[in-house]
C-alpha cells in the first residue's frame, strides 16, 4: 500500500468517522490542556511580576490568538509526520486544536474583566483546574484507566506551573524593578 494519500484507498465509512473522532479529540485534548496551563501560568506569573490588569488582558489576548496558531500548527506537523493521516484527519485536529486553545484561553479574561485582579486570579486558578480535574477524571475512566493516579498526575504537574510562574514572577519584579 502506497503512502501517497491519493493513491491510499479510502477508509471504510466506519473507520474514517473513528479517526475523525480521534483527531477532534487530540485537537480538543490538545487545545482545552495549552490553553489551562499556558494561560495559568503567564497569568499567575505577570499578576506576581507586574500586578497589571492590562498586562494581564494584553497577554490572555496574545495567548489566545499567537499560542492557539502556533499549537495548532503543532499539532498539524505532528499528525503529518506521523504519516498516518489523511489530510482531512490533519485538518481536522488542527481547527479542533486552534479552537480549543482559544475558546478556553478566552474564557480566562471574564474574571479580570470583572473582578480586581488578584480576586481574579485565584478564580481564574479555580476554574483552570476545576476543567482539567473534570477532563482528566473523564479521560481516565474512558481509557479504564486509576481515576485518582490520572487526575493526580495532571493536577501536579499544573500546580508546579502554577507555582513555578508565581515565583519567577515575583524574582522578576525583586530583581528587575
Amino acid at each position: 500500500m502506497s503512502n501517497d494519500p491519493m493513491l491510499r484507498k479510502p477508509p471504510k465509512k466506519n473507520g474514517a468517522n473513528i479517526m475523525i473522532m480521534h483527531s477532534l479529540k487530540v485537537g480538543f485534548s490538545f487545545g482545552l490542556t495549552s490553553g489551562i496551563i499556558t494561560t495559568l501560568g503567564l497569568m499567575v506569573g505577570l499578576h506576581a511580576g507586574t500586578h497589571s490588569k492590562l498586562v494581564v488582558i494584553g497577554a490572555i489576548l496574545t495567548i489566545a490568538i499567537a499560542d492557539a496558531f502556533s499549537d495548532a500548527l503543532g499539532i498539524h506537523i505532528s499528525e503529518e509526520s506521523e504519516n498516518q493521516h489523511t489530510p482531512k484527519q490533519v485538518w481536522v485536529a488542527t481547527i479542533a486544536t486552534f479552537l480549543a486553545k482559544f475558546v478556553f484561553t478566552l474564557t480566562f479574561i471574564i474574571p479580570v474583566l470583572l473582578l480586581e485582579l488578584s480576586e481574579a486570579v485565584v478564580i481564574s486558578i479555580i476554574w483552570g483546574l476545576s476543567m482539567l480535574f473534570i477532563f482528566s477524571y473523564k479521560m481516565a475512566s474512558e481509557q479504564n484507566e486509576n481515576r485518582l493516579k490520572v487526575v493526580s498526575e495532571h493536577m501536579i504537574i499544573a500546580v508546579m506551573v502554577i507555582l513555578a510562574t508565581h515565583y519567577l514572577g515575583h524574582w522578576i519584579a525583586v530583581t528587575f524593578n
